[in-house]
């Protein structure tokens, strides 16, 4: 079920309501049923996966707590190795097998193994990464093991943030199934204020500059070098609105129940440095390869000095390429952004210094966002051969005109592009401020706001349906 459907206004709508109609010890129920029917919405049969692991990963935590020595390790691991499993069979193997039937024929060997025709599972990514916390933290000591089989099931299939996060960690999300929630109506309207925000940039933005995108990346070779560049930049505000759109709608749908998730963006595009872009981009991402992949490589690579934490930021994002897809797109991706963060630790650039200074700050402004929309060419292709295509593109003298007005006129891109600054200004000056105000405060920004916003969803808004692009990770 999509959040930008009128299928989803009805749901939220039962489901927030039953939530406060319902006892308190009924609540949990209702938001797991609710849960698995919105996951089911999309491949019904793909639950099954989820209940396997809920299943191993909630008494692998009993297990972790309860045992000592090496037996803690042992059932960690086993909770690791099924999640991993699963993850790798659905999503990487047919990945593998292409890549292994490739090298076998350089070498004139007619063995062929075979191909698994199997979907992906939406948000399998996702909801594994946060089952995968819950046993690590268990056997770290950071959280109790959950006792409740159905709250634990509940943590790993929240439908707000289900299928596309943001990645809870326990200690942050599971105590609060167990609160008794009563209504209150400064959260509940901060909680739709957010999702309008979200839908603002999700059905107003990305969704029209996607139209442009994916008619571009279609078929870069027929494209001239200003429809490639327009089309790489406006994909990068595509990612953005597109992925920050959902992840303010799932803190908001969250919120108006009482509930708070982790906030996955803090205005990412207004940084100096990659390495400070990305600790404001996908946040809950970064922050969980952060704690479970980099400290523990740096501190047991410790003895090498920096050459420890360069070695700790390239292993974490050849992982982050992996973990966004099976592709060798991806996998580049990764390793570019970790280049561009191993090269700002070799030339010691600080954050905090280069904003001292207005032009410098300009500066890394630019030189962060052109890396940014550098590294999301790798990302978007289809290929890497397209990849390629487009770069060459790009610093050819195959500069032109505007084509395919047909697809997108001078108009929408004159409206993208006022949109797109619009979004920027509103992030970076206000938006936080009127969208967190309670109802007795800012009554007027708070009624220009919702007026304002819905109007604008309401008559600029791309309503097709169109998925979220981080469904397919």
């Amino acid at each position: 079920m999509l959040f930008n459907s009128l299928e989803f206004l009805l749901f939220f709508v039962v489901v927030t309501g039953l939530f406060f109609a319902l006892p308190h010890k009924f609540r949990w129920l209702w938001l797991l049923l609710a849960s698995c029917f919105f996951y089911m919405a999309f491949v019904p049969v793909y639950i099954l996966i989820l209940f396997a692991t809920i299943i191993i990963d909630f008494f692998a935590g009993k297990f972790i707590e309860s045992s000592e020595g090496k037996m803690r390790k042992r059932f960690l691991i086993l909770s690791l190795v099924a999640n991993i499993g699963i993850l790798v069979l659905f999503k990487y193997y047919n990945f593998f097998i292409e890549n292994i039937n490739s090298t076998l024929h350089l070498f004139n060997l007619t063995v062929q193994l075979p191909f698994l025709k199997m979907l992906l599972p939406i948000g399998l990514s996702f909801h594994t990464f946060q089952a995968m916390s819950y046993t690590i933290e268990v056997y770290r000591g950071n959280q109790k093991a959950e006792q409740h089989f159905g709250i634990y099931a509940l943590y790993v299939m929240f439908y707000p943030q289900l299928v596309a996060g943001p990645i809870e960690r326990p200690q942050s999300l599971l105590h609060q199934f167990h609160e008794k929630k009563t209504f209150n109506e400064d959260d509940f309207f901060v909680g739709i204020k957010m999702m309008l925000w979200g839908f603002f940039k999700k059905v107003v933005i990305a969704d029209r500059v996607g139209v442009l995108v994916n008619h571009v990346y279609k078929s870069p070779d027929s494209s001239n070098a200003t429809m490639l560049g327009i089309a790489a930049v406006f994909f990068a505000i595509q990612l953005y609105c597109d992925f920050s759109g959902y992840s303010t709608i799932a803190l908001g749908a969250a919120r108006t129940m009482g509930f708070r998730l982790m906030v996955n963006f803090k205005n990412p595009f207004n940084t100096v440095t990659v390495s400070e872009f990305w600790t404001r981009w996908h946040i809950s991402l970064s922050s969980w390869f952060k704690d479970y992949v980099f400290y523990p490589i740096a501190t047991d690579k410790r003895e090498w000095g920096i050459w420890g934490s360069i070695f700790a930021v390239g292993i974490t994002y050849l992982l982050s390429g992996i973990w966004h897809g099976a592709g060798w797109g991806y996998i580049i991706w990764g390793v570019l952004t970790g280049g561009f963060i191993i090269a700002e630790i070799l030339l010691k650039v600080k954050p905090a210094k280069i904003k001292k200074s207005r032009v410098k700050k300009t500066l890394g402004l630019v030189y962060t966002f052109v890396a940014f929309v550098f590294t999301c060419i790798f990302f978007r292709s289809a290929t890497v051969a397209d990849s390629l295509t487009i770069f060459k593109t790009l610093f050819s003298s195959n500069w032109g005109m505007l084509q395919y007005e047909e697809v997108f006129s001078k108009f929408s891109l004159i409206l993208s592009v006022l949109l797109i600054i619009f979004l920027f200004f509103a992030e970076t000056k206000f938006i936080d401020k009127v969208v967190e105000s309670r109802l007795s405060e800012m009554k007027k920004a708070n009624l220009a706001f919702g007026i304002g916003i819905l109007s604008l969803i309401l008559l600029l808004g791309e309503f097709q349906k169109l998925s979220f692009i981080y469904f397919q990770f």
